[in-house]
């Protein structure tokens, strides 16, 4: 078989995920204050990019966007490592 790598879904998936665990905490992508983006390929950057836009507007978090060399499973192209806060009432409406 072919394995298709497509960097506009991983990035929706991996947003998706993060999205999940802060709904899970009573938060909200709109709690990230800072967002580290890992890529396996910096030619990659612009379909990143395009959903990354679908997600945060120009006020969305701090990011950072890095290349590297390889992540832990040869079909990833992208991590993120993400940093959120969520204020004291949101804590205490869970």
């Amino acid at each position: 078989g072919v394995t298709d790598l497509d960097i506009r879904a991983q990035t929706r998936a991996v947003l998706d995920n993060i999205a999940a665990l802060l709904a899970a905490v009573g938060g909200g992508l709109d709690d990230l204050v800072s967002v580290t983006a890992y890529l396996v390929g910096m030619n990659d950057f612009g379909g990143y990019n395009e959903v990354y836009a679908e997600y945060f507007d120009e006020s969305g978090p701090a990011r950072t966007t890095v290349a590297v060399h390889q992540l832990p499973h040869p079909h990833l192209l992208i991590e993120i490592s993400a940093v959120a806060h969520l204020p004291q009432d949101k804590e205490q409406q869970r």
